[in-house]
């Protein structure tokens, strides 16, 4: 994250604050649990973010035609506009990333990473092996 924390800086936005409009960007409505889980954040930290993202024009909050319960969130035209202005950054350090440290270890340690992420242990938690 070292390379994208500047050009995330540069944006006014936050790791966790990129995740979740990217994901959103590129999921379309979805409700804070499926959000949460998507973007790896936490259930608390994503309600204070939702606001945040919400009082600066970023996304927008809809209550579920189908299910009056359930509040589903969307990208707004300016989450939109943050995604492309960063887009292009961040593919820049992604080609340079692959460049330097070859686009197939890239792949391999992006299934490995996914692999230890999708361990699902007793308590949420890696036993001792």
């Amino acid at each position: 994250m070292s390379h994208f924390r500047p050009i995330l800086a540069a944006h006014d936005v936050t790791e966790q604050q990129w995740r979740v409009i990217r994901v959103l960007y590129e999921g379309g409505k979805l409700d804070a649990t499926e959000l949460a889980d998507k973007a790896s954040i936490l259930a608390p930290s994503l309600t204070r973010m939702i606001r945040l993202l919400e009082e600066r024009g970023f996304i927008t909050k809809h209550k579920d035609e189908a299910d009056g319960r359930r509040v589903l969130l969307q990208i707004t035209p300016a989450g939109e506009a943050i995604v492309t202005e960063v887009m292009p950054e961040s593919l820049k350090v992604y080609a340079d990333i692959d460049a330097r440290f070859g686009v197939q270890r890239v792949e391999q340690l992006l299934d490995m990473l996914e692999e230890l992420a999708s361990l699902r242990l007793e308590n949420g938690s890696v036993g001792e092996e």
